[in-house]
Order: structure tokens, then C-alpha cells, then sequence
């Protein structure tokens, strides 16, 4: 038998706070029979559509180094570009521009959120879908 994945968990120092930057980014709600308060060690936050749920755990330690686990996000209805300029505007900040790394149109942009978790921003599918139209196009 194989297993599933609960929850993802990231450890920070401000639980509450930092469920709180990731809700609108990601569209997220609280759980409706444990919502999240000020001074909480342990905040659940979930996904309206997939159920999928992020958990924010307090601990003692500071982030040193780059995480190997990271979360890699993909716009539902602006561009990369665009989403990366309102993340920007939330707090969160620039670590590496990947873009164009292979090419015209690829890559990825890596950003902080306000306690140093990295995280990706990857092209729309709307992006996708464009870029697989012209590739057609051009093939014929």
C-alpha cells in the first residue's frame, strides 16, 4: 500500500502571521471549525477546490539555509510576469529570475515570503496553452 500527502508543513516563527500572507496568495481559507488566531503555534490553512492544506509551525529556529522543499505556484488568472509583481507587493521578495533560462518563454521566478521560504512562480496554463499554439503554428 502507498501513502498520501496530509498536509504540507513550514516551520517560521510567526504561524499566524504567515498563514495569513499565504491565504490570498494562494486562495486559501481557514478550516471552518479551526480558525486560525493571533498567538496560535500550529495554522492550518486549506484549499477550497483541491483540499489541499498548508500547516504553519512555530519553531525556535531561524531559516539558514535554501529549503529543499518548496512549493512551485502556477497563476490561475494573471501572467507570471503580473503575479510576480503582485507577490512583490505583498511582501514577498525576489531571489532568482529564471527566466528565459532555456529559451524564449521558460523559466521560473524564485521569491521569499515575508520569513525567507522560497517559492516559484511558474508560467499560467493560459501561457502554456499560447505557447503551445504558436509552436504548432510554426510547425506548419
Amino acid at each position: 500500500m502507498s501513502c498520501f500527502v496530509a498536509h504540507t508543513s513550514l516551520d517560521c516563527r510567526d504561524a499566524h502571521a504567515l498563514s495569513e500572507w499565504w491565504k490570498p496568495v494562494l486562495g486559501y481559507v481557514d478550516l471552518a471549525d479551526d480558525p486560525n488566531r493571533p498567538g496560535d503555534e500550529e495554522c492550518m490553512i486549506l484549499d477550497p477546490e483541491t483540499g489541499h492544506r498548508l500547516l504553519f509551525l512555530e519553531v525556535p529556529e531561524e531559516k539558514t539555509v535554501k529549503n529543499r522543499l518548496h512549493l512551485d505556484l502556477r497563476p490561475r488568472e494573471r501572467t507570471q510576469a503580473e503575479e510576480v509583481e503582485h507577490l512583490r507587493g505583498l511582501g514577498a521578495t525576489v531571489v532568482a529570475d529564471r527566466r528565459g533560462i532555456y529559451g524564449p518563454d521558460s523559466g521560473w521566478v524564485v521569491l521569499a515570503d515575508p520569513e525567507g521560504n522560497e517559492f516559484c512562480v511558474l508560467s499560467s496554463e493560459a501561457e502554456l496553452a499560447e505557447r503551445a499554439e504558436r509552436a504548432a503554428e510554426a510547425a506548419r
